[in-house]
């Protein structure tokens, strides 16, 4: 897990070795693995090289690329962290064939989105292959990930701590980090980003900044997958709402949500009021 005790735990193990500034951290794992260790990176000694060795595809296609670190708290997700990226980022495609079918799934989700903001034919590719990339198709998934980087790592090298545009990267992220907390953390990540990105799309609709129809784009695609496109209702929307409070990109009492205009295209940033988001949730029990 990506607790601040186990953050504790692996800095005093470097200290214990007594490990310098001229120590690289491998971080060979899945997403989880690579906040951690990327964490620890850059707060051992100010700062250490970070080499990302992901494992799963929510960390090849996502998490491993751009430098975001952090641990989770009961309060939400990733609220203590660092911006600290990679020397090197080592995909291996053969990796892929441990995952179980979920975690290819849950993977999926964040290439979904990165369509979803920037590329609507990258969203058709990836619908029209979903049974490929689930079936492990090394050519297909290789492709997937090739491309969900090269999205990633250009918005990236243009606003690489988050100052504009970058925030796009953040669909789905508000709700469905809050959904995911709310959860326990039982949710995979991909699964509360995928219902995150649904009722954005919704809530975009309506406040009238999405193209109407987006959402139910978006959900059959990742019907598709297999992936959720509603809350399970063991939370109610004031109880969501109030999970979003702590989210990061809040602005002065009010939750900024980063959604889109239409299909590969996003919107600029946008702070619906509670009643706005309340009624959206109210309508996906």
């Amino acid at each position: 897990q990506k607790t601040r005790a186990e953050w504790i735990r692996l800095s005093d193990e470097m200290l214990s070795a007594r490990l310098g500034r001229d120590t690289v951290v491998l971080a060979l794992g899945g997403g989880v693995t690579g906040d951690l260790a990327g964490f620890v990176a850059a707060t051992y000694m100010r700062g250490l090289p970070l080499v990302q060795i992901p494992t799963s595809l929510l960390a090849m296609v996502d998490s491993s690329v751009g430098g975001k670190t952090g641990v989770d708290t009961e309060a939400g997700k990733n609220l203590i962290g660092a911006f600290h990226p990679p020397v090197l980022v080592a995909a291996d495609i053969d990796l892929l064939s441990t995952l179980p079918a979920e975690h290819l799934r849950a993977g999926l989700a964040e290439a979904v989105k990165h369509g979803a903001i920037t590329d609507a034919g990258y969203l058709a590719e990836v619908e029209s292959a979903a049974s490929a990339l689930l079936g492990g198709d090394a050519e297909a998934l290789s492709r997937l990930v090739g491309r969900s980087v090269q999205i990633k790592a250009d918005i990236v090298s243009r606003d690489p701590r988050e100052g504009g545009l970058r925030k796009v990267l953040n669909f789905g992220h508000t709700l469905g980090h809050a959904l995911e907390t709310l959860s326990g953390y039982e949710l995979l990540h991909g699964e509360a980003i995928s219902i995150g990105m649904v009722l954005e799309a919704r809530l975009g609709e309506a406040i009238g900044v999405t193209r109407s129809g987006s959402a139910d784009r978006l959900a059959a695609v990742l019907n598709t997958i297999g992936l959720p496109v509603k809350p399970s209702g063991s939370h109610s929307p004031d109880e969501v709402i109030a999970a979003t409070m702590l989210d990061k990109k809040g602005r002065e009492g009010r939750v900024e949500y980063a959604l889109i205009s239409e299909i590969g295209h996003a919107a600029q940033p946008t702070t619906p009021s509670a009643d706005q988001v309340r009624e959206v949730l109210e309508g996906a029990r």
